[in-house]
């Protein structure tokens, strides 16, 4: 069977099918529930939203653009929607969640089992360099490399033009390469 695309997915959602509602849940929600706990740190309030979203978008779908790519309007959309709910709940107060994009996202060391090459560096080292990485950094670095997202989508996502997004990446892995030759010298 061919594999679905993102236009037919999406307009057949908006005509009220379930099946293509299903599709999009099951492709989606486990890389959105990932985002969602980078931004609130919290299971329950992830899990909510999230299901939340997925109603909201249901219930909505007749009044959704025409996409030709479903994850950048997802996850710009649900980052928005789990902000506000986080504001609305006062949850992290005295923060200006209605401004806000730049989420700070904070890696794990079990997120970065890979391969061999990444447990020589000791997980916990390399978490705390990706979490040295500025905010916008470490968010172009979850999305390409956790996510699985193109530059151009996260480039929807965030919210800065395409060549933003390729210097963050950029930037960020050269400072990694950086960080990482220093320990090499140490060890």
């Amino acid at each position: 069977m061919e594999k679905l695309t993102d236009k037919f997915i999406w307009k057949s959602l908006k005509e009220g099918d379930l099946n293509a509602f299903s599709v999009l849940f099951e492709s989606y929600y486990s890389q959105l529930h990932s985002y969602g706990l980078k931004i609130s740190k919290n299971v329950s309030l992830t899990e909510d939203t999230l299901q939340d979203f997925f109603l909201y978008i249901y219930e909505h779908r007749e009044n959704l653009s025409d996409l030709e790519t479903i994850a950048p309007y997802l996850f710009t959309s649900y980052k928005r929607f789990l902000l506000k709910v986080m504001k609305k709940n006062e949850k992290l107060k005295h923060t200006d969640f209605s401004t806000q994009t730049i989420v700070d996202i904070q890696f794990t060391a079990e997120e970065l089992i890979t391969n061999e090459e990444t447990e020589r560096f000791k997980h916990k080292n390399i978490s705390k360099l990706l979490n040295k990485l500025p905010k916008r950094q470490k968010e172009a670095i979850y999305l390409k490399y956790y996510s699985g997202l193109k530059a151009k989508e996260i480039s929807e996502i965030m919210g800065i033009n395409y060549q933003s997004v390729v210097n963050n990446l950029h930037k960020a892995i050269k400072g990694l390469k950086e960080e990482i030759s220093i320990i090499k010298l140490f060890q």
